[in-house]
């Protein structure tokens, strides 16, 4: 039998496999559209560890419509982790090969292939036996999760990659997000490098409703949120770690920059050994019985150390950049972001710590307390954001002096350990440790209210950033910054009457 590239792809025109088929089927990933026209939808559906039946539709070029033929023919039957390996050099393979304006096909097909895998992973479908050596890395198509992943293999792990797929922003720059479609692709490309299977979850509409939508209500009710903190408390490891279940992982490793401990009552997140990467903070919302599945390969390490690995290893994102903005902000800035996506802006005044009025502002979104740079008036000295005052619209400023706090009012607190544990508290990520203590010695739990009384003065500290509670290096509490007091004022000596 003549099996030339053009009889291949002829024959999956005059013969497709599975077109038409499951067409109702919500395990389906679709791709392509605008600027080629062709579109490809695969959905399949999986029993257990197997893709039991695959179908496609299609719509534009004949290379479009044969690709999708040739992705059925290449899993209908095949093992879930085997589907979860098909890259678009194996799709053209299969049609015998394509010329490069045809390539994009394969591209395409595969893309809604591991749509379709992701949908049924995320519906609960896949039920695989467990094994004590298989991981799941977390792989974002930087350096970090990579070399996580290159670690896994090198003990000898079974191992399987996922990414999220968290937002899809036209105006935004794709390739400088590690959660857009194009972030996935790649992630997605360099797992197939690595030889894993790598799963897509697509989870943009749970990021939206707790993430983004708590980050512009936020800012609209003059807070400073923190995204990342929430993103990873509610979304990125719940999900992850509900697939691990699914896939038969025993644990879930991810690139951050943390470490594990565990004591009598069980594992607590711990600050990385290298101080300048330590991510510890972005993961104090993490429960215990999530911490308990999860693995820090990178803990020990410092970053050109990682580096190293990666170039040792020949990973092709040895020397990636890495990603300095909020994943959604990607190639836009803050304040635009808010714009575009319907932040509340009220106009209003900015004044002095006194009330006087030194101008005028567009919206206190375009602030964030401690802010120097931006405010739109001058003074004799350096002003700063000492707070907002959302219900009469100010934005108020003053010296740096002004913004010293001592007390700080937290709530949405939960207290992993006994209040008496805290000796100190990360109040901004970037920031470091403050001496610090719990007001009445609360014990572990969940808790409204708590107050915090700092040992030293910390400046600008704004509502709505996370208080990450500490013993040593270890995080033993979180909670949210609702109001916070300056340090009492001194009070006069009596003058002592003169003798004479």
């Amino acid at each position: 039998m003549d099996h030339s590239p053009i009889s291949l792809l002829e024959d999956h025109l005059t013969a497709p496999r599975g077109r038409g088929r499951l067409s109702r089927s919500p395990h389906a990933g679709t791709a392509g559209g605008a600027p080629c026209g062709d579109v490809i939808r695969i959905a399949v559906e999986v029993d257990r560890d197997r893709v039991s039946d695959a179908g496609f539709d299609a719509r534009g070029c004949a290379a479009a419509r044969a690709a999708g033929s040739a992705v059925v023919e290449l899993v209908r039957g095949a093992p879930l982790l085997e589907a979860a390996r098909v890259t678009p050099s194996a799709v053209a393979d299969a049609l015998g090969g394509l010329s490069p304006e045809r390539r994009h096909a394969a591209d395409l097909a595969a893309d809604a292939l591991h749509g379709a895998i992701g949908a049924a992973c995320r519906d609960g479908a896949p039920r695989l036996a467990s094994s004590e050596r298989r991981t799941l890395v977390a792989m974002s198509g930087g350096v970090d999760s990579a070399v996580a992943a290159h670690l896994a293999l090198e003990q000898g792990d079974e191992v399987m990659a996922v990414t999220l797929q968290l937002w899809s922003d036209p105006a935004g720059d794709g390739t400088l997000s590690c959660c857009s479609p194009h972030a996935v692709r790649e992630a997605r490309a360099l797992a197939h490098g690595m030889g894993l299977p790598h799963v897509t979850l697509d989870l943009r509409g749970d990021f939206r409703d707790q993430v983004v939508d708590d980050f512009l209500e936020g800012h609209g009710a003059g807070l400073t949120p923190n995204p990342c903190v929430r993103c990873n408390g509610l979304v990125r490891f719940d999900a992850m770690v509900a697939l691990a279940d699914r896939l038969g992982a025993a644990r879930l490793a991810t690139g951050h920059y943390a470490r594990l401990t565990c004591d009598a009552h069980g594992p607590l997140v711990r600050r990385a050994a290298d101080p300048a990467k330590d991510q510890a903070y972005v993961l104090a919302r993490l429960s215990p019985s999530i911490l308990d599945r999860l693995h820090f390969p990178l803990g020990e390490l410092e970053k050109p150390r990682v580096r190293e690995i990666a170039r040792a290893a020949r990973l092709p994102v040895a020397e990636r950049p890495e990603s300095q903005d909020l994943c959604f902000l990607a190639g836009t800035s803050g304040p635009e972001f808010l714009r575009r996506h319907g932040a509340r802006a009220r106009a209003g005044q900015i004044v002095d710590t006194r009330g006087r009025v030194l101008g005028a502002h567009r919206g206190q979104h375009l602030f964030t307390v401690g802010q120097r740079r931006g405010l739109g008036v001058s003074a004799g000295e350096p002003l700063y954001v000492v707070r907002k005052d959302p219900e009469r619209g100010q934005v108020v400023v003053g010296p740096r002096s002004a913004l010293a706090r001592t007390r700080v009012e937290v709530g949405g607190a939960t207290l992993y350990r006994p209040g008496s544990e805290v000796d100190s508290v990360k109040l901004r990520y970037r920031s470091v440790p403050v001496p610090s203590r719990v007001e009445g010695s609360p014990a572990a739990g969940r808790h409204k209210r708590l107050v915090l009384r700092l040992g030293e003065p910390v400046h600008g500290v704004a509502p709505g950033q996370v208080a990450c509670l500490m013993r040593g290096d270890t995080v033993v509490g979180v909670a949210t910054i609702r109001a916070s007091d300056p340090p009492p004022t001194p009070t006069p000596d009596k003058e002592e009457p003169v003798a004479v």
